[in-house]
């Protein structure tokens, strides 16, 4: 884990992520900043958490849109996410399973060094009430 510069866009950028309860996106994350009174902008917000994720500490999925949405992170080893479609609610996985389909299909190509991340997406039990 790469270790960053403690700056106070990064602190308050951190602060935010861990009182959120779902992922976010930088832009969402922007206006919520904006909306506490804090002048950070989207570019810094980008910057902050591109570097936050390569350092471990925030999880990074992409909705099904393409977007990237982040939170912070629950557990320093790997895992796999379940995501809610409409909330962002997520719930990290340990899946034995994934990880032996594919050390199976890094094998059968001839591939090692292999990385993988695994998003599911759905809707929560809350949302599912709403709908």
């Amino acid at each position: 884990m790469a270790s960053l510069r403690n700056t106070k866009q990064r602190q308050v950028i951190s602060n935010l992520l861990t009182n959120l309860d779902g992922f976010i996106s930088a832009q969402s994350l922007h206006q919520h900043l904006g909306d506490a009174g804090e002048a950070i902008g989207l570019a810094t917000v980008y910057r902050t958490l591109q570097s936050m994720a390569e350092a471990g500490l925030v999880d990074v999925v992409r909705d099904q849109s393409g977007e990237m949405l982040f939170r912070a992170c629950q557990t320093k080893h790997h895992h796999h996410h379940l995501v809610c479609r409409i909330c962002g609610a997520a719930e990290e996985l340990h899946a034995d399973e994934v990880e032996s389909w594919a050390a199976q299909l890094a094998a059968k190509y001839g591939f090692n060094q292999v990385e993988h991340q695994v998003e599911i997406f759905g809707l929560c039990p809350r949302c599912q009430l709403s709908e």
